[in-house]
Order: structure tokens, then C-alpha cells, then sequence
């Protein structure tokens, strides 16, 4: 889900504690769907407790390119692998990174910028910059624990501030998601978490060479425990592989987190309803909407700032997912499922009881792994 932001997320309570910010409460986890021949969109919330079950049909199709608040659809039907987290072909991504602040091609970006530290664990903790009329949509698309800012000014400013970071204090602007999944399960309390965000954030304002254009902001903590349902989030969670043709998922949201969605598979009891739909973009208050006939699946994603990508939705498209329907079954296994992996699936009513997509055990991974080489979460 990724999409437009100011979307109240049900189920999606404003996060409480030190320094929690209200601006979070409109925050929540979607799907969004979007139907080509209609050029049409919708959104449907993923709060917990919300029963899914869906089958991918067809293929899975590069999303295409957002500009101007639509849709172009790919020219060329690119099919995409069901495994990877990229909801665009190749050159469909190039076009996109044209005029892009992550890629460095847009320089020029008059819009003043914030940074910001980020924590997702013991040791995880990463410096990066996002637009500051997006206010904190970029640290919930990422699935920040908690956050502090740092600075705002002039977008090169806060570049040379988070090379300055990286440089000085050796701190990563990014973590796989491996490791982000293996710190989620195993948190200390919220006191412990604002302490080692406070450390850093002393750290980094000591430092010699701070651009003279970047304001400095002063210590403010925010957690993201209730926004997220981290307490209904289990160590050591299996995890959802990628789907295929005929691929279904039946189970009942626990928790989102950035683009993950915590799942309780059915255990196979009962039968799932559910109708076509597609999906385009999936997010943490964001959508998910995707580019194809009946409905599209798109990507998951955090919605719920001043800007985002995408959201969206076809006719029928909040049935497909079970959106508001009985799903099936029985207790049974919790598993996390990268909603990025729905995007540019059509989806429609699953026809079995239980999960068919392959349950992996959980990765583990090494406290403080940087992403690098690895594919960045989303952009600016």
C-alpha cells in the first residue's frame, strides 16, 4: 500500500508515550486497488482483526508510472517476478528515478528537508532525510520503532548532515529487513529505546562540520507501540514466500508494520469469500493498488503524510481480499507477509481454507546489518 496521506487508519491508534506525535493518528495499514479501464482507485483498511482470503490470478504486472496524481500504465505489460519487492519493470523504475531525490537526480528540490534518526531495535539505529511536508510518514513507511528529528533546511544540507553521520559516527541510512524483523520480535521497553535515541542524537549535534543552513531540532521521542500493535508482534514469526498463479492466503491481520503484515493463518475450518479485485500498492497507512482488469494489487506501503505513491481500487476490489467477510478458519500459525509482494497481482476470492503460499521459517539476521547493495524501502 502505498498512497496519498491525511487517511485515518481504523484500527490504527495514535501512538502513546514520551514525545508521541497526534500527526501519527491518521496512520493505518490498506490495500489499494485501481482498475485500468475505469481509471479508477479505492482503499481498504487492514486494521486487526480483519480477515483475508485471496488468490493471485493471472500474472504479476508492472504497476507503471504515477504522475500527476494518475496512473500511466506500463507500456509494455512488463511481468514481474513474484519474489521481488520492486512493483515496477526496469525501465518503467528508470523513468520513475528520473526526478528523484533518492537517486540523486533532483538536486534542485527547493522544498526544505528534515533529518531524522530512526530506531528499530538494540543497535539499529539509522540516519536519513525525508521531505518535511511529509512530516513522519517516511519513518512509519520504513517501520521505525521510534524516531527523533535532528535537523531541517535545505535539501543538500540535510545530505551533507547524513553523510556527515554516516562518515563520523559510522551510521547506516539503511537496515535490511531481516534485521528489522528479528529487533521487532525481541524490543526492550520504551524507556530503554528513548535513551539510546537521546545518546545519538547528543552525539550528533557535538559533531564539527554541521552545515551552518541546517536548523538544528532540539531531543523530542516518538514511539510507535500502538501504531503499529507491536505487542501483538511474536519473536521468531515465519514468514510468507512469494506468490504465483493460483497462490492463495487465508489468515486474519495481527498487526502492520511498514510493509509488513502480521498474519494468524487459518488452521482450515470454515471457507473463505471473497470477489475479483486487483491490487496496486499496499502500506502502512497507505494502500495497495495494483494495475489490471477487475482490480489490481499494488504494492504495500505506509499511507498518511502530506505526499505518497500510491493507493487505489476496482470494482469489487475490497471483497477480493475478504475485506469485511468472513475468512477461514481455526487458529494457526503467524506468519509476516511483505505486502510489497502483492503489488501488480489481480486478486481474487480465495476457493481453499488455508494458506498455499510456502511458509518460511523465520531469517535471522545480525543485529546492525546494513542494506547496502539491497533494494531501499520506498523513497523520499
Amino acid at each position: 500500500m502505498r498512497g496519498p496521506g491525511g487517511l485515518t487508519g481504523a484500527g490504527a491508534a495514535a501512538p502513546a508515550g514520551p514525545g508521541a506525535e497526534g500527526a501519527s493518528a491518521g496512520f493505518g495499514q490498506r490495500l489499494g486497488w485501481y482498475c485500468a479501464e475505469r481509471d479508477e482507485e479505492r482503499e481498504s483498511l487492514l486494521p486487526a482483526g480483519k480477515r483475508l482470503a485471496f488468490a493471485a490470478q493471472g500474472e504479476r504486472r508492472c504497476l507503471g508510472v504515477r504522475r500527476a496524481g494518475r496512473w500511466l500504465v506500463c507500456p509494455y505489460a512488463a511481468v514481474l517476478d513474484g519474489e521481488s519487492a520492486r512493483d515496477q519493470c526496469a525501465r518503467c523504475a528508470q523513468l520513475d528515478r528520473s526526478r528523484s531525490v533518492a537517486a540523486d537526480t533532483m538536486a534542485d528540490d527547493p522544498r526544505p528537508y528534515a533529518v531524522y534518526l530512526a530506531y528499530f531495535g538494540p543497535g539499529l539505529l539509522k540516519v536519513g532525510i525525508t521531505a518535511a511536508e511529509r512530516g513522519p510518514a517516511r519513518l512509519v513507511e520504513q517501520g521505525a520503532v521510534a524516531y527523533a528529528w535532528l535537523g531541517r533546511g535545505p535539501l543538500m544540507a540535510a545530505r551533507r548532515a547524513e553523510a556527515l553521520l554516516g562518515s563520523a559516527l559510522a551510521i547506516p541510512d539503511r537496515f535490511t529487513k531481516a534485521a528489522k524483523r528479528a529487533a521487532r520480535g525481541a524490543l526492550p521497553e520504551v524507556p530503554e529505546r528513548c535513551a539510546e535515541l537521546a545518546q545519538l542524537h547528543a552525539r550528533a549535534r557535538r559533531l564539527g562540520g554541521w552545515p551552518e543552513t541546517l536548523e538544528p531540532v532540539e531531543f523530542a521521542f516518538t514511539d510507535h507501540t500502538e501504531l503499529f500493535g507491536l505487542d501483538r508482534v511474536p519473536a521468531g514469526a515465519a514468514v510468507l514466500g512469494g506468490l504465483t498463479a493460483g497462490a492463495e492466503i487465508v489468515g486474519e491481520v495481527l498487526a502492520g508494520v511498514g510493509s509488513d503484515v502480521y498474519l494468524r493463518l487459518a488452521g482450515g475450518d470454515e471457507g473463505a469469500v471473497g470477489s475479483v479485485g486487483a491490487v496496486s500498492s499496499v502500506g502502512v497507512v497507505g494502500s495497495v493498488g495494483a494495475v489490471g482488469s477487475g482490480g489490481v494489487v499494488g504494492s504495500v506501503a505506509v499511507v498518511g503524510g502530506a505526499e505518497g505513491r500510491r493507493s487505489g481500487a476496482g470494482q469489487g476490489a475490497g471483497q477480493a481480499a475478504g475485506v469485511g467477510g468472513p475468512g477461514a478458519g481455526g487458529p494457526g500459525p503467524i506468519a509476516v507477509m511483505d505486502a510489497r509482494l502483492l503489488s501488480g497481482w489481480v486478486l481474487g476470492a480465495a476457493t481453499g481454507r488455508v494458506t498455499t503460499v510456502p511458509v518460511l521459517p523465520a531469517r535471522t539476521a545480525v543485529p546492525g546489518a546494513s542494506e547496502r547493495g539491497g533494494e531501499q524501502e520506498g523513497l523520499f
